[in-house]
């Protein structure tokens, strides 16, 4: 499909039917989550509802996922792009990135999902990718308490790129299928209060068995939208056209949406 923003033409793949959210998702606990409303933003929901501006091209926000080596980042993420789980999968190196479609209130909208490394040896090349992002997927194994006590770390080093207030952060328990009942709980109810300090979402999943994946993205897909669209609008004059697409920094420079879904890997020399 080809369309025209701003004197542009962009091109966009078909949202499959699994992607499309006609209703705001909950969140995981009403103990640490961004806001408990259940529907859109009035002047979004307006928005939406305009013919010009389902009809501009797809608007696209940046998301981050950072966390210690082996806390199951790049789990997580296959579980929901490519519905899989390889619990033998080799560590990231360097940055991979994702792509993921979405439509929202029949608005499309994409989050390019950045899986950045866990090891020492490549936060040099990570932080750097960490700029413009709005979203921070912050993620911790749920079965190893010493990760959940880094992730103040990880905040810090990823809000160095970007500024105060500017993104979405999600504090990510993974590997719950490891985990007893109680034990869950107690390790949850410390997560909870570690997201309450960072202003974080919280969310327990398994990638193993796909618990609480596919709601966790399409709440940080509503959010993340939600939160586009609402700056475009506050910041709409006579010459702005509400999702005219983000332009999404990559390497020092920019460039326009992907043409197509996509995985880029990144080393370090």
């Amino acid at each position: 499909m080809q369309e025209m923003a701003n004197g542009k033409m962009h091109f966009s793949a078909p949202v499959s039917k699994d992607r499309i959210i006609s209703k705001f998702p909950k969140w995981y606990t009403p103990q640490a989550c961004l806001q408990m409303k259940d529907h859109w933003h009035t002047r979004v929901k307006t928005a939406c509802q305009d013919r010009t501006t389902r009809n501009v091209g797809m608007k696209m926000s940046k998301v981050v996922v950072v966390g210690d080596l082996y806390v199951g980042k790049t789990c997580l993420i296959n579980r929901f792009c490519k519905d899989m789980f390889d619990r033998d999968y080799k560590a990231t190196i360097g940055v991979d990135f994702e792509i993921e479609r979405f439509e929202l209130s029949g608005v499309p909208y994409s989050l390019q999902i950045w899986d950045t490394a866990g090891q020492e040896k490549f936060k040099c090349i990570a932080s750097t990718y960490y700029r413009g992002a709005q979203v921070i997927i912050i993620v911790f194994d749920l079965a190893d308490i010493r990760t959940l006590e880094h992730t103040r770390q990880w905040l810090q080093e990823a809000m160095r790129e970007n500024d105060p207030g500017s993104c979405f952060i999600f504090l990510v328990g993974t590997k719950r299928d490891l985990l007893s009942s109680a034990e869950c709980h107690r390790t949850e109810r410390d997560a909870v209060k570690m997201a309450s300090e960072m202003q974080a979402e919280f969310w327990s999943v398994s990638s193993k068995t796909g618990e609480n994946v596919r709601e966790f993205f399409f709440r940080v897909a509503a959010l993340a939208f939600e939160g586009s669209m609402l700056r475009d609008l506050e910041g709409a004059g006579s010459h702005s056209h509400i999702g005219a697409g983000d332009l999404i920094r990559i390497d020092q420079g920019t460039a326009e949406e992907p043409k197509a879904k996509s995985v880029k890997k990144l080393s370090c020399c």
